[in-house]
């Protein structure tokens, strides 16, 4: 598959067109930032990893039922997806207290919630991705009830087939978020990653982070947590 135009760049990944109309190369970047863009930098060989890991979870999920927008993987950094309009909410899937939740509502960072927690913030750079509510949604036109509702049972979903295949890799899934679109039919599917840029990884044990938190919160050993969250999920070492 021949990569042609980039169409639009984000903070970790570039999407390309092709030859094909209804399909888009992702290019999977090193560049990580924190805090709305306001801290930047690289992990070195992020993109390769979140590549993998992506792709590997999302292969789980389409195994389990969920359709995703993966096609396949092209190389190290590239992989054919399905092109689809992005639903312009962030699903945020949470297990733990933790980041902004833990804040918000005054619960101690580490403390198990006693359901998973469902919320939704809207895609706008310019306003801070700012977390909104149902009411919301439907007031600004950014989703129907009945696509809210399918929203909400995948998103329930995805967590309850992840934090199980984690939990047996002595990994605890404290949150993570998860972007769906449209495709030209109309139908609801998985895109954007699950990485540990998206997600927030902690050793079952010694609850030790194994994700973007040790960049955003300079805890050091940054690459080494990918790595190991690569050979934790797909049970080979990174080369």
């Amino acid at each position: 598959m021949k990569k042609k135009k980039m169409i639009y760049e984000g903070k970790a990944k570039q999407i390309f067109s092709t030859d094909q109309d209804d399909q888009v190369i992702v290019h999977f970047k090193d560049d990580a930032t924190a805090f709305d863009g306001q801290k930047k930098g690289q992990i070195a060989e992020k993109g390769k990893i979140n590549n993998k890991i992506s792709n590997f979870f999302f292969k789980l999920l389409e195994e389990k039922g969920i359709k995703t927008h993966l096609i396949e993987e092209l190389n190290e950094r590239d992989s054919l997806v399905k092109k689809v309009d992005i639903i312009p909410l962030e699903v945020v899937m949470r297990n733990v207290a933790a980041g902004s939740l833990a804040k918000r509502i005054g619960m101690e960072e580490g403390e198990p919630l006693q359901q998973p927690v469902i919320e939704f913030y809207y895609k706008d750079d310019d306003l801070g991705d700012p977390l909104i509510n149902v009411s919301h949604i439907e007031l600004l036109g950014l989703a129907g009830r009945e696509e809210l509702e399918r929203l909400i049972a995948l998103g329930h979903k995805i967590n309850d087939i992840l934090v199980k295949f984690l939990k047996e890799r002595n990994v605890d899934l404290v949150d993570f978020k998860l972007e769906f679109g449209k495709t030209a039919e109309g139908e609801i599917i998985l895109a954007d990653e699950i990485t540990p840029d998206t997600c927030r990884f902690w050793d079952s044990e010694t609850k030790e982070k194994l994700d973007k938190d040790r960049f955003r919160r300079d805890l050091g050993n940054v690459e080494e947590a990918y790595h190991e969250m690569y050979k934790r999920i797909t049970g080979q070492d990174w080369k």
